[in-house]
C-alpha cells in the first residue's frame, strides 16, 4: 500500500517504522533531512514527478511517499467495549478519515463502518493523519446485524438526527450512529434506536459537516 504526504510520512516514520517497506521521494531534500531518513535503515528510492503523480493518483503528495504493510488493528471482544462509533453509509473517505482522527483522539474504543462496499484504506489513513493505523476499525456491510449484536451485549444505541435530544442519559456501554452525509439515518436504523441525539443550533442554520457533528456528539456523549 502506498501512502503519501509529508505529515503522514513523518508520523509513520516516528510511530510505525516497523510497517514501512520503502521510502519513496520525488523531491530533492536538503542534506540534513536526507541523512536523517538514511538513519532509519529503510530502503530509499527516488522517483520522477510523472511517476509520483501516478502513485498519488493526482493527490497532493508533496514529494513524500511510503510503501507500507498495513493490517487493520484488531478490536477488543465486544463484551469488553464501552464506546463504539458507527458510520453508516458515509461515502466520503475524507469525512471518514477526519472522524476516525477525532474518535481516536477522544478515546473511542472502536469504529464500525457499515453500508459501503469498499473502504479505501490509503485515503482514510492519510485523511486521519495516521490515526487509522492505531484505531480499531471494523467494516461490516449490514448495520442491522451490528445493532442487534450491540443490543445483545447491553449497549445503548444512540443515533444522530435533527429532531432529537440535546442531553443524553449516559450508560456504561454506548454506541453512537452517524448517518449518510446527505440523507442521515434510514428509517430502519431509527426504528432500532434507544435515543436520538441532536446538536442545538444557536442560529437559523442547520448544515454541519458530518465530521464536525461527529466530533461534537462524541465528546458530549462519551466524554461529557
Amino acid at each position: 500500500m502506498i501512502v503519501y504526504g509529508k505529515r503522514i510520512f513523518y508520523y509513520l516514520l516516528k510511530n510505525h517504522k516497523e510497517i514501512i517497506n520503502e521510502i519513496i521521494l520525488s523531491k530533492k531534500l536538503d542534506a540534513k533531512e536526507f541523512r536523517e531518513l538514511q538513519k532509519s535503515n529503510i530502503p530509499i528510492k527516488v522517483t520522477d514527478n510523472k511517476k509520483a503523480q501516478s502513485l498519488a493518483r493526482g493527490g497532493n503528495h508533496q514529494g513524500y511517499f511510503l510503501d507500507i504493510n498495513f493490517t487493520p488493528k484488531d478490536s477488543k471482544n465486544i463484551k469488553d467495549l464501552k464506546s463504539v462509533l458507527i458510520l453508516d453509509n458515509i461515502t466520503d473517505m475524507g469525512n471518514i478519515g477526519a472522524i476516525i482522527r477525532t474518535a481516536y483522539s477522544l478515546g473511542i474504543d472502536t469504529v464500525i463502518i457499515t453500508g459501503i462496499n469498499e473502504l479505501k484504506w490509503e485515503n482514510v489513513i492519510r485523511m486521519s493523519a495516521g490515526a487509522a493505523i492505531d484505531m480499531p476499525i471494523i467494516v461490516i456491510k449490514n448495520i442491522l446485524d451490528v445493532i442487534n449484536d450491540l443490543k445483545t451485549n447491553k449497549f445503548k444505541i444512540i443515533g444522530a438526527d435533527m429532531d432529537g435530544n440535546k442531553d443524553i442519559e449516559k450508560t456504561e456501554k454506548m454506541a453512537l450512529i452517524m448517518g449518510n452525509e446527505g440523507e442521515g439515518l434510514t428509517k430502519k436504523v431509527k426504528s432500532k434506536l434507544d435515543e436520538i441525539a441532536s446538536i442545538e443550533m444557536k442560529r437559523n442554520f442547520d448544515s454541519l459537516n458530518v465530521s464536525v457533528a461527529s466530533g461534537i456528539l462524541m465528546d458530549r456523549i462519551f466524554n461529557g
